[in-house]
């Protein structure tokens, strides 16, 4: 795509990107069907590739999907003419417009955008797994994963078989027990989340989960926002009666190494997925930032980390405010309908598979800083919209209240 078209694009929408959805397939678990896509659509990349579980946002990673994985599978695409779907790849946004999209911090640092979110939805829990470390990643080629969660209500009437999350092991754990579920993978059901810890899962909260820590999300719609990469070690074979193949062990690993328990088993994270306070650290109630504007309501999500934060934003029925943020990020409407900075925004009730939607931004760091002027068409219901940062917003809570 030109230069020229990329700018002309990016002027137009004074400094915002307008997205598709992105939609990605895993072949493990089942969609929970809550991503508010057609029932017809959710086995649209063919069902040997399984079902559509995710929508990944403002993202320029492809997807870890095997050898059928698409060349720009997982990655976001901009709307640059509605009226003739015209699509652009969002990479090539970045790659071209650099400082003037993300920022001169996030550039010079990065030399691209190094975070997106994502929203995950599985019928039943994700198996106990890990992402690896920046340390570990670089051995393959590839980032680390440190991740946060938050649960929204507003795509959760239905919970899931069971909305529970396995976080880490219990401290009292011996290592040698966990090195046997590794080496018995291929044998027999390990049951290795007996030597974990669950908790139940509260909408409107959420959690951070650094990378290296082992654990088992539950069954509810949770939106992501996580480090640039798609690496996983899965660790439990056997989840809710479906069997995890040899393979999701050692797919994230070096060649040297598939068969080496002592080095599979020194992905975890040992201290962080024994710590005592595990709750305590790392468990994320909403932090509410001071009122500026009648009818704007601005609470931090994800936070206290030193790689993704998010903020839940909501704009009052019939209010026009201005929402001013020190950095860029990727937003999605989650509620509601109304005006987006220069573009109408309108939360989806079902899309078809392909078909544009009104609910996904990127603001550049220049307009976020300038305002983006909101503006809620409602006279009901509130305008809700979830915004994920990567690590250069000084605003960003660094502490757990």
């Amino acid at each position: 795509m030109s230069s020229k078209r990329i700018r002309e694009v990016f002027e137009q929408g004074q400094g915002v990107l307008q997205l598709v959805p992105t939609w990605v397939p895993r072949s493990f678990n089942e969609p929970g069907r809550r991503l508010r896509l057609h029932p017809d659509d959710y086995y649209a990349f063919g069902l040997d590739r399984g079902g559509i579980c995710e929508r990944w946002i403002g993202s320029v990673t492809v997807a870890l999907n095997g050898p059928k994985t698409g060349p720009t599978e997982g990655m976001s695409f901009v709307l640059a003419d509605p009226e003739q779907n015209e699509q652009i790849l969002f990479a090539d946004f970045v790659e071209e417009l650099g400082a003037d999209l993300i920022g001169p911090g996030l550039f010079e640092k990065y030399g691209t955008w190094p975070t997106f979110a994502k929203l995950f939805d599985y019928d039943k829990p994700l198996f106990h797994h890990l992402h690896l470390t920046e340390e570990k990643a670089n051995k393959i080629g590839r980032h680390g994963k440190p991740e946060a969660y938050y649960f929204p209500h507003q795509y959760n009437a239905y919970l899931g078989r069971f909305p529970v999350t396995y976080f880490g092991f219990d401290p009292s754990t011996d290592p040698e027990d966990i090195k046997e579920c590794i080496r018995n993978f291929a044998k027999f059901d390990t049951r290795i989340t007996q030597y974990s810890r669950a908790y139940r899962i509260e909408l409107g909260t959420g959690w951070y989960t650094p990378a290296g820590v082992i654990h088992a999300p539950g069954s509810v719609v949770t939106y992501e926002p996580q480090w640039n990469s798609d690496v996983n070690t899965i660790m439990e074979n056997v989840t809710m009666g479906e069997i995890n193949p040899p393979n999701m062990l050692t797919d994230c690993t070096p060649e040297e190494e598939k068969n080496d328990v002592e080095a599979i088993f020194s992905q975890i994270d040992w201290e962080e997925s024994t710590r005592p306070d595990y709750k305590a650290k790392y468990f994320r109630r909403p932090i509410e930032k001071p009122q500026t504007q009648k009818g704007l309501t601005e609470k931090w999500v994800a936070y206290a980390n030193e790689w993704v934060a998010a903020k839940e934003v909501t704009v009052a029925p019939g209010a026009t405010v201005k929402l001013v943020d020190q950095a860029c990020y990727g937003a999605l409407v989650v509620q509601g309908f109304g005006q987006f900075g220069p573009y109408h925004c309108e939360a989806p009730i079902m899309l078809r598979f392909g078909q544009p939607s009104g609910d996904e931004f990127f603001v550049s760091e220049k307009a976020a800083k300038e305002g983006i002027v909101i503006k809620n068409n409602s006279k009901y219901e509130p305008l809700v919209i979830l915004q994920n940062f990567a690590n250069n917003n000084p605003e960003v809570p660094q502490t757990v209240e």
